[in-house]
């Protein structure tokens, strides 16, 4: 029974997101298609949150709290891989027109480019972090 409320939200999202694809395609706004995944994924959480209330009181409790867990575990890898592509999309676009110009700067414009990839390693990290619970 669990496994069938795990798979809804699951459904949901995918389809949300087949939805937006869909509706941008056929001339929506993307603002719009954005503001519905958005909502998507905030109703997505509060389904996730209420699905250990319908287990048993002695088990909602830390199914609640590994629930949370695996929350904030997902929020720092999400959030960290979005900072870490809007860090790495312009840096690797200048270190590609450096390079182009004089191929001496390669090694300087990679370390940049790397610096912005770390972000979404150190996202990995606490991640890996939240679920040892160290």
């Amino acid at each position: 029974m669990t496994a069938i409320l795990l798979a809804v939200p699951v459904i949901f999202l995918i389809g949300s997101v087949m939805w937006a694809v869909r509706a941008v395609n056929h001339g929506k706004k993307p603002r719009t298609a954005l503001m519905t995944q958005i909502f998507s994924c905030l109703l997505v959480g509060v389904v996730t949150l209420a699905i250990p209330m319908t287990a048993h009181a002695a088990d909602a409790v830390a199914s609640s709290a590994n629930g949370l867990v695996a929350i904030a575990a997902g929020l720092a890898v999400g959030i960290a891989g979005v900072g870490g592509g809007i860090a790495v999309g312009p840096s690797a676009a200048a270190a590609i027109g450096a390079c182009s110009e004089d191929s001496k700067n390669f090694g300087k414009a990679i370390i940049f480019v790397a610096l912005g990839e770390g972000i979404a390693l150190y996202g990995l990290l606490i991640a890996i972090l939240l679920f040892t619970k160290v």
